[in-house]
């Protein structure tokens, strides 16, 4: 019995590191898709119904119109490059969605990412991306002095 639990513990282990990776490998071309500018592989890595929040508060496109806002920006060649570090992953009971957070460095400065992705079939799509800018708490009150101004 110890040895079956053993096994089993270590199994989920290995189970949830190897998901992390392949997962982690996903949202990492997805981000060098973007900075490489390829619209067609970086929009193939959502699902049907993606969603992305950007870090303005009007941002709040379905996969449709963040294809038609992205493309003029893709054609150029030019996108964004984002660099992801101190990914979390966590994932539901039955395994079919997964989580995440992450830090990245942006032009923005330092940003945090998160997403959730689904499985569709055999493969994971991203489901929903919400990027925001951080601000340190001792600078709000100057932040939202800002926001106000006109």
């Amino acid at each position: 019995m110890r040895l079956f639990l053993a096994l089993s513990v270590w199994a989920f282990a290995f189970l949830g590191f190897s998901q992390d990776k392949a997962l982690g490998q996903l949202i990492n071309q997805w981000h060098q898709d973007a900075a490489s500018a390829s619209f067609s592989a970086y929009f193939s890595a959502t699902s049907k119904g993606f969603i992305f929040l950007g870090t303005a508060p009007e941002e709040r496109w379905n996969k449709a119109d963040f294809q038609a806002f992205c493309k003029p920006y893709f054609d150029k060649g030019a996108a964004w490059d984002f660099k992801p570090s101190n990914r979390k992953w966590s994932y539901s009971e039955d395994g079919n969605t997964a989580w995440f957070d992450e830090d990245l460095e942006t032009w923005m400065e330092d940003c945090r990412g998160t997403g959730i992705c689904i499985k569709e079939g055999a493969h994971w799509k991203i489901a929903y991306y919400n990027l925001h800018v951080l601000i340190e708490n001792e600078k709000i009150q100057e932040f939202i002095t800002l926001r106000k101004k006109q």
